[in-house]
C-alpha cells in the first residue's frame, strides 16, 4: 500500500485510534480508507457538516463509533430508478434499502408514476371522499380476505388505531406483544420485558416513555410455549395480542405452529389477534403473512408496499372491530342507523388522493401478476442468500444470512449472554466497516441486510456478491479479519 498523507482536518485520527486498541496496521488501513471514502462522497459530508446543526436526524444505519466518526454521515441522494440510486456526488448505488421495504417494484416504477401524475393533474382534494377509495378498498379486501378497511398516514398510526379498536370492542386494557418486534414509535408499544423482584414487568425502551403508557403492555418471548401458557392464564385481562409474524430482526424465526395455536387461544378467549404486516404484507404473498401461515387475524395493519412510495397506513380486518370506527354499516331508505360503540379516529391527510392513486396502481399490478410475482422473487432471494452463506462458510467467516420472502439479513442470536455480548461487541466494528466498504463499492444496504425488488437483475446480484468478496479481501488486507 502506498503511503497516505493525512489531510489537516483528519490529523486527529491518530490519537482517536490509539485509544481504541487498534494495531498500527489497522490504523494505517483505516486512515487510508476514510480519506478515500471522504473524497468519493465529499458533497454528502459537506451537506452533513452544513446542515447537522439545524437538522435533527435519526437516519443512520450504523451506531456511532469513534474510529468511524469521519465517515458517519448519510449519503445524500438526488435521483433513482429501478434498482439504482444516485447521490449528489454522482455515485451510483445498487439499492438494497428500497425505502425500508416500500419499493417492491424498484424505484419510480412507470405504472405507479403514471397513476400519481394522473391524480396530480386532477388536484389534491382533502376533506372529501377520494374518487378511487372504493376501488382501493375492494382490491385490499379481494387480495387479503378482510371484511372492512380504514386508511391512515403511517404504520405507527395504523398500529395505534388497531390497539384502540381492540380495547374499545373487548372492554379490556392489557396488550401482549413480543420481544424483538417493532410496531412503530407509538409510546404504547415502546416497552421491553424485565424481571424485577421476580416479577415480569415492562419498562420503556428509552427515555421519555412514561410508565403510564406501558403499564398495560406485557412483553413475552416470541415463539415460546411459555408465552402461550401466559396468554391462556391471563386471557380474561387481555384486549389484544400484537404480532409481527416474522420479525425483521429475526428473519429465521418463522413459527407457524406457534401462530396457529395463538390464533386458537385468542379466538376462544375473544382476544383480538392483531397482525402487524407493515413489512410482510403483500411481500411474502398477495394475502400477506395471513395467507402464508394460513391464519385469519382479527385486525391487520398494512403500509409500505401498498403505498407505492407515498405515505400510507391501513387498518383492516373483521367488521366486529372496524365497525368501532364508524358505528357499523347501515342502509338508506329505512330506519337503520349506526349501532356500534365508536372510538376516536382522525387525521387530516388520511386517504390522501395521491397515496390512494398510488395504492390503486400497486394493488392492480399485484392482482394482475398474481402469486407468481412473489414466488419468483422469494426464490431468487433464497438462492442469493444461499450463495452468500456458502461463501461465508468457505471463508470461515462468522456471518450467516437468513431470509423471509425477499427480505434478508444476518441471523442474530435470540438471547445475548455476557460472552456473546462481548463477542458481538468485538465484531461490531468489523460489521460497520463492511457496511461502509460495500457503500464505497456502490452497494447500499439496510444495516446488515436489505430487500430485493423485482427491479434487481441477475447482474445486480452478481455485482453485490463480487463487492462482498472484494470488501472481505480489503478488510483482511487491513488485518480486520483473519
Amino acid at each position: 500500500m502506498t503511503a497516505t498523507t493525512i489531510p489537516a482536518n483528519l490529523a486527529n485520527l491518530e490519537p482517536i485510534f490509539s485509544g481504541i486498541n487498534l494495531t498500527s496496521r489497522q490504523q494505517e488501513y483505516l486512515t487510508e480508507f476514510i480519506i478515500k471514502y471522504n473524497q468519493k462522497t465529499k458533497k454528502s459530508k459537506k451537506f452533513a457538516m452544513t446542515h447537522s446543526l439545524g437538522l435533527a436526524d435519526n437516519k443512520s444505519f450504523v451506531d456511532f463509533q469513534l474510529p468511524l466518526k469521519e465517515i458517519n454521515y448519510s449519503i445524500v441522494t438526488q435521483k433513482s430508478y429501478g434498482s439504482t440510486i444516485e447521490d449528489i456526488d454522482g455515485n451510483k448505488y445498487i439499492d438494497l434499502v428500497m425505502g425500508y421495504g416500500v419499493n417492491l417494484f424498484g424505484h419510480n416504477p412507470d405504472f405507479v408514476k403514471q397513476e400519481i401524475l394522473g391524480q396530480l393533474n386532477k388536484g389534491i382534494q382533502l376533506g372529501s371522499q377520494p374518487e378511487l377509495i372504493g376501488e382501493v378498498t375492494d382490491l385490499i379486501k379481494e387480495l387479503t380476505g378482510v371484511a372492512r378497511v380504514a386508511f391512515s398516514n403511517t404504520g405507527t398510526e395504523a398500529v395505534m388505531t388497531a390497539i384502540r379498536l381492540a380495547r374499545t370492542v373487548t372492554g379490556r386494557n392489557k396488550i401482549v406483544m413480543f420481544s424483538n418486534s417493532y410496531h412503530g414509535h407509538f409510546d404504547g408499544t415502546l416497552g421491553k420485558a424485565k424481571i424485577i423482584d421476580n416479577q415480569l414487568q415492562t419498562i420503556g425502551i428509552s427515555s421519555g416513555i412514561l410508565t403510564n403508557y406501558i403499564k398495560d403492555l406485557i412483553v413475552l418471548k416470541y415463539g415460546d410455549q411459555a408465552s402461550l401458557d401466559y396468554i391462556k392464564e391471563h386471557r380474561q385481562e387481555l384486549a389484544a395480542v400484537l404480532v409481527e409474524p416474522v420479525q425483521s430482526s429475526h428473519l429465521d424465526l418463522q413459527p407457524k405452529a406457534f401462530l396457529q395455536e395463538l390464533r386458537q387461544i385468542t379466538q376462544d378467549a375473544d382476544i383480538a389477534l392483531i397482525f402487524d404486516e407493515m413489512v410482510t404484507g403483500f411481500r411474502i404473498h398477495p394475502g400477506g403473512a395471513q395467507a402464508w401461515f394460513e391464519i385469519a387475524a382479527d385486525i391487520v395493519t398494512y403500509g409500505k408496499i401498498v403505498g407505492g412510495g407515498l405515505p400510507i397506513g391501513i387498518i383492516a380486518g373483521k367488521a366486529k372491530y372496524l365497525d368501532a370506527i364508524d358505528g357499523g354499516t347501515w342502509r338508506y331508505g329505512d330506519l337503520s342507523s349506526p349501532q356500534i360503540k365508536t372510538t376516536v379516529f382522525a387525521g387530516t391527510y388520511c386517504k390522501h388522493p395521491l397515496a390512494i392513486a398510488s395504492a390503486k396502481a400497486v394493488l392492480e399490478h399485484l392482482k394482475t401478476q398474481g402469486f407468481a410475482l412473489q414466488q419468483t422473487l422469494n426464490t431468487r432471494t433464497a438462492k442469493f442468500v444461499q450463495t452468500l452463506n456458502d461463501y461465508f462458510e468457505q471463508e470461515e467467516l462468522p456471518i450467516y444470512m437468513s431470509n423471509f420472502a425477499s427480505i434478508f439479513g444476518t441471523a442474530d442470536s435470540e438471547e445475548d449472554t455476557e460472552e456473546s455480548a462481548e463477542e458481538n461487541g468485538a465484531l461490531s466494528l468489523v460489521f460497520d466497516l463492511l457496511y461502509y466498504h460495500l457503500l464505497a463499492k456502490g452497494i447500499m444496504l439496510r444495516g446488515n441486510g436489505g430487500f430485493l425488488s423485482t427491479a434487481h437483475t441477475e447482474e445486480d446480484l452478481n455485482n453485490i456478491f463480487q463487492a462482498v468478496k472484494d470488501s472481505i479481501a480489503d478488510l483482511r488486507s487491513g488485518e480486520f479479519l483473519p
